[in-house]
């Protein structure tokens, strides 16, 4: 068996999966995870020495993440053992010893039309603010339009904040109307939108004529790089926050596309389809949310209902 210290060996992973085409979105991911795991152990013994309650511990002390975050580790750290076991570099993969935590099943809470609308006049203007000496104003965002098209992006084809921006203009195909999307497992799909989503892309992308196809959509207002997730958190999130409307954040726009879909009635195949689903789980969920409202219509539709016959 060879030995490798820590430092070492992530390294080569991470070589490893770039070589492999793993999404930018996912390594940064592992890099984030790698670098806290490193923090652990600041001697950097080898990797092979390093014990199965080690990694419990460090685990147990990400307690204030969700358990759907700590998954997320854990599929980290597997991805780096299980590499580390084929390079010969230790003798077992001890993350495989260690039982992954069980995410908790969020609510689903889909947004309003009235929320939307109230999130979409808000992307424009900064909240109201006042100076010394003068009186409310507003400024204008300068990103707005880029932001508009994110939401109408989102809110149209229900695609993940992941998949979103690891867009490149090559991926949108406006005479077609869809997008080339980067799924899970490196699995493409091609994804539609609607002429009005389409008119604000072509918009858009009129003002970026000088930048070639295989520019990225949605760049960062900081850095110019593809714009990371967290980021896209934050700037959704400051919007919600304008608009007045809580708890707003890229997922619960792909959760109103899904139920939205199906109270329009979609069916349940198009959609797993659309949203890059391995299974009818998740979609079984939206359709129990569907379901319910068409109930709920009934009774206040129903003749027999109503005539009290």
């Amino acid at each position: 068996m060879k030995q490798l210290q820590l430092t070492t060996a992530i390294e080569g992973y991470l070589l490893d999966a770039g070589a492999r085409r793993l999404s930018p979105n996912t390594i940064s991911f592992y890099t984030y995870i790698f670098d806290r795991l490193k923090s652990e152990f600041p001697d950097d013994p080898n990797i092979g020495d390093i014990t199965k309650p080690q990694i419990e511990r460090f685990l147990i002390s990400l307690d204030t993440l969700s358990k759907k975050t700590v998954l997320g580790y854990h599929s980290g750290l597997s991805a780096l053992w299980r590499w580390a076991l084929a390079e010969d570099l230790i003798e077992r993969n001890i993350i495989h010893e260690i039982r992954p935590p069980t995410p908790e099943e969020r609510v689903i809470n889909p947004l309003t039309e009235a929320e939307v609308k109230l999130i979409l006049d808000a992307v424009d203007k900064s909240a109201p603010y006042s100076r010394p000496g003068k009186r409310e104003c507003q400024h204008a965002i300068p990103t707005a339009q880029r932001n508009r098209v994110i939401l109408y992006l989102l809110l149209d084809t229900g695609i993940r904040a992941s998949e979103l921006c690891g867009l490149s203009i090559k991926d949108v195909d406006l005479k077609a109307r869809h997008i080339l999307v980067m799924g899970k497992k490196s699995k493409e799909r091609q994804v539609p939108f609607s002429e009005s989503t389409g008119k604000l892309i072509w918009r858009y992308l009129a003002l970026r004529k000088e930048e070639t196809v295989g520019a990225v959509l949605f760049p960062s207002s900081r850095s110019g790089h593809p714009l990371p997730a967290r980021e896209l958190y934050h700037i959704i999130a400051r919007i919600g926050d304008r608009a007045g409307v809580a708890d707003v954040h890229p997922h619960r726009f792909r959760h109103t596309f899904a139920i939205q879909f199906l109270r329009n009635h979609g069916d349940i195949y198009t959609l797993q389809r659309i949203l890059g689903h391995t299974t009818l789980d998740m979609v079984k969920r939206y359709l129990a949310i569907a379901q319910t409202d068409i109930e709920a219509a009934h009774r206040v539709a129903s003749p027999i209902a109503n005539w009290r016959l």
